[in-house]
């Protein structure tokens, strides 16, 4: 059965011949209304210029009370060190060769991309060195990160052969230790 576009368009008339009683204009209510948490929200808690201006001022509020945490918000230095070491190992470690011991990450696959790959991944480390700059990092371990950083990119984008440079190089598990090292000097506070 195909329908033409008045069907989609406009109200169907009922199988009697009269029109549904079921009308509803945009400011009647369909149902209760439900926050992203499943409470449901009173009528009353709502503005009517809110309702008008739609999805203009909408934005998303991360908080203690909403359930779900900024994951690049207010992190405790553990936190971040975590997550730091978790994208190196995602970059560099993540996978093994079937049948050898030889393992890889993503920055070796998204390398395969000409050009592109390796901006993209270059541009991943550069954010982990930023994060070890933001923990306080000095600036000989930053420039030694920077330097692998920078060694893996330029090798990088030669075709073939710098991937398998990047497979075997892993710039940013070499940063973590850097930044573990020196972590673990430092005094406890």
């Amino acid at each position: 059965m195909i329908m033409s576009d008045d069907d989609i368009l406009a109200p169907r008339k009922s199988r009697s011949g009269e029109r549904s009683g079921a009308t509803f204009s945009g400011t009647q209510a369909r149902g209760p209304i439900i926050d992203q948490d499943g409470h449901e929200v009173r009528p009353e808690a709502i503005r009517p210029e809110t309702l008008e201006q739609g999805f203009r001022e909408f934005r998303f509020e991360f908080g203690q009370g909403s359930g779900n945490a900024n994951p690049f918000g207010n992190l405790t230095r553990e936190q971040r060190i975590a997550r730091i070491e978790a994208i190196a190992k995602l970059l560099d470690v993540a996978f093994v060769v079937p049948g050898t011991n030889i393992r890889y990450g993503i920055d070796g696959l998204i390398g395969l991309i000409p050009v592109v790959g390796d901006i993209i991944t270059t541009a991943i480390s550069l954010w982990l060195v930023r994060e070890a700059r933001a923990l306080g990092a000095p600036w000989y371990i930053t420039a030694r990160m920077l330097g692998n950083v920078a060694v893996d990119g330029v090798v990088g984008i030669v075709p073939f052969a710098g991937d398998a440079f990047d497979v075997m190089f892993r710039a940013n598990m070499r940063n973590v230790r850097l930044l573990r090292r020196w972590l673990d000097k430092q005094p406890r506070v």
